[in-house]
């Protein structure tokens, strides 16, 4: 594709356009799911034709089996987005692309499953399920899977997962080493109460001061993203 100066609205436009015919010829005539896909992200935030969307998620989860698609039709059978709402077939989906090792399908598919009491007539079997879909997408260093999954070990879901505190903090700390301060703070209080690790109050306040400086970046970045927010491409 051609150079296009972006700071131009008109050939802002034109590189939408080319884009628009090479995604729709690329998935119609190539048959490239990977493309489909794109095609679909397109009409869902270019176009805002979630109707059309949809189709092309569920079309290429379906025909092609193509694990990112089978989850975002999943997430828009959730919402009722282009499509009716329907949470047993959103789980399905969002299911589908686990097992087509989509992370996010993972993710998603395993917290329906963890917290979800009507999807499956045996409970025990959906959380179990739910359980390895959100350690397979921890697995695949999902930030937001290994953050739920620390969660359900810090608690345990009665009658089907025990509170487990040293799993918590395996969890925990691969969050913290992905930049989630709520996962940092969790490890300092695991050090200084000695929860799931030996107790240490010194990498406790390490594990303390790296929340911190995690939370000051995350405010500082959310102020510069507000000032930009006003200004006109």
């Amino acid at each position: 594709m051609a150079a296009y100066n972006l700071k131009d609205p008109d050939e802002v436009k034109e590189y939408l356009k080319n884009l628009y015919i090479e995604y729709k010829f690329g998935c119609y005539s190539e048959k490239n799911p990977e493309v489909c896909h794109l095609l679909g992200d397109y009409e869902e935030s270019i176009k805002s034709d979630f109707t059309v969307a949809a189709n092309i998620y569920k079309k290429t989860c379906d025909e092609m089996n193509y694990g990112k698609s089978c989850t975002k039709y999943g997430d828009f059978r959730l919402l009722g987005r282009g499509c009716e709402k329907n949470i047993q077939e959103s789980f399905k989906y969002v299911k589908k692309g686990c097992d087509l090792n989509d992370d996010k399908g993972c993710h998603h598919a395993g917290v329906f499953a963890v917290s979800n009491e009507e999807l499956e007539k045996d409970r025990a079997a959906q959380v179990a399920s739910g359980m390895k879909m959100l350690q397979k997408a921890c697995d695949s260093n999902n930030e937001k899977a290994c953050f739920h999954l620390a969660g359900v070990y810090l608690s345990g879901i009665e009658g089907h997962v025990e509170k487990n505190m040293k799993e918590a903090y395996k969890c925990s700390l691969k969050c913290c080493e992905f930049g989630n301060p709520y996962a940092c703070a969790n490890v300092a209080l695991m050090y200084r109460l000695g929860d799931g690790v030996q107790k240490n109050p010194e990498i406790a306040d390490a594990f303390k001061n790296r929340a911190t400086q995690l939370l000051n970046d995350m405010k500082h970045t959310k102020k510069q993203l507000k000032f930009h927010d006003g200004i006109s491409p």
